[in-house]
């Protein structure tokens, strides 16, 4: 074995245990970004519901969540939401990183009810708006 091959074993072993400590760390935090997320969640699917300037943002923002390739949502309008709204975006983004569970599924009938709201903003179509 060669020094350049000592490297990257090296690189490799560092990697996994930076790895290792993240996990660990999102592990013990995992219950306030659950609840966190969670509570930013209804906020933003009651937002998406109704009839605000910035619901059609934050429902496409919550279909792109739910499935991106039938909701693509452009990120330049994140710029157009209050930032009290872009807080809930982003600790919702925070407990999806973690895949313990689709975001639909922390709604009661979370399924039909994203997809009702793709029908009420008539997005059923993979279409920019």
């Amino acid at each position: 074995m060669d020094q350049a091959d000592d490297e990257i074993r090296a690189r490799a072993v560092a990697h996994f245990a930076e790895l290792k400590a993240v996990r660990a760390a999102r592990t013990q935090m995992w219950p306030e970004t659950e609840r966190e997320g969670v509570a930013a969640l209804h906020r933003l699917f009651t937002i998406a519901q109704s009839d605000t300037g910035q619901s059609r943002r934050v429902a496409r923002f919550l279909l792109g969540l739910y499935n991106s390739r039938r909701f693509p949502f452009a990120l330049d309008d994140l710029r157009g939401l209050d930032y009290a709204i872009q807080d809930d975006v982003i600790a919702l983004l925070k407990m999806d990183m973690t895949c313990m569970k689709e975001v639909h599924r922390y709604i009661d009938d979370g399924g039909a009810k994203f997809e009702d709201m793709a029908s009420a903003w008539d997005w059923n179509r993979n279409e920019e708006d």
